[in-house]
C-alpha cells in the first residue's frame, strides 16, 4: 500500500519530460490500482495533453467503474489519442458504462467527438460481451443512429428510449 504523498509524487511524474519516467510512474500507479484513481481522474482536465494521455492510459488499465463519468467527459477531449484511450477504458470497464454513456448522448449528442467515441465503445462492448444478445436489441438502434447522417438530431431521442428500456432489464 502506498501513502497519499507517494501517489502524489507519481502523479507529478506523469508530467515529466522524460518518457521513461512517465511510463514508470504510470505503471506504478496502475499497480496501485483503485487507490490511485481519484488522483488520476483529476489529471483528465490538465492543460498538458501528454499528462492527460498518461492519466487516461492508466485509468484504462485500472478499469474502475467509479471513473466512468470522467472517462465519458474525456470522450470530448480535443486530442484524438486521449479520446481513444478514454473509449478503450470504458470498453475495459464494460457494460456498466452503457447507461451513463446513453445519458451523455441524450443531452450532448451535438458533440461530434462524443458521438464518434460512443460508437467505438458500443461496438466493442457488443463484440466482447457474452450478454450482448440481451443488449443488442437496446444498443443496436443507438449504434445505427450514431452511424446515421443525422446523428446529432436522432441520437438524443434514441438514447433516451434505450435508457428507458435498460431500466426495465
Amino acid at each position: 500500500m502506498v501513502n497519499e504523498s507517494g501517489i502524489d509524487d507519481l502523479i507529478k511524474q506523469l508530467s515529466d519530460k522524460n518518457g521513461q519516467v512517465r511510463e514508470k510512474a504510470r505503471l506504478t500507479l496502475v499497480d496501485i490500482g483503485k487507490e490511485a484513481t481519484l488522483a488520476l481522474t483529476k489529471l483528465l482536465t490538465d492543460k498538458d495533453k501528454q499528462t492527460r494521455w498518461e492519466a487516461t492510459k492508466a485509468l484504462g488499465a485500472i478499469a474502475d467503474p467509479v471513473t466512468i463519468p470522467v472517462l465519458i467527459k474525456a470522450l470530448e477531449d480535443d486530442i484524438f489519442d486521449v479520446r481513444w484511450l478514454a473509449g478503450e477504458a470504458l470498453v475495459a470497464i464494460g457494460p456498466d458504462c452503457i447507461k451513463p454513456l446513453f445519458e451523455a448522448l441524450s443531452t450532448g449528442a451535438k458533440n461530434l467527438f462524443l458521438r464518434e467515441e460512443a460508437r467505438h465503445v458500443l461496438k466493442y462492448i457488443l463484440r466482447d460481451n457474452p450478454k450482448a444478445n440481451e443488449l443488442i436489441v437496446i444498443l443496436k438502434p443507438v449504434v445505427d443512429a450514431l452511424n446515421g447522417s443525422a446523428a446529432s438530431v436522432e441520437v438524443p431521442g434514441v438514447a433516451q428510449t434505450a435508457l428507458k428500456k435498460l431500466s426495465r432489464l
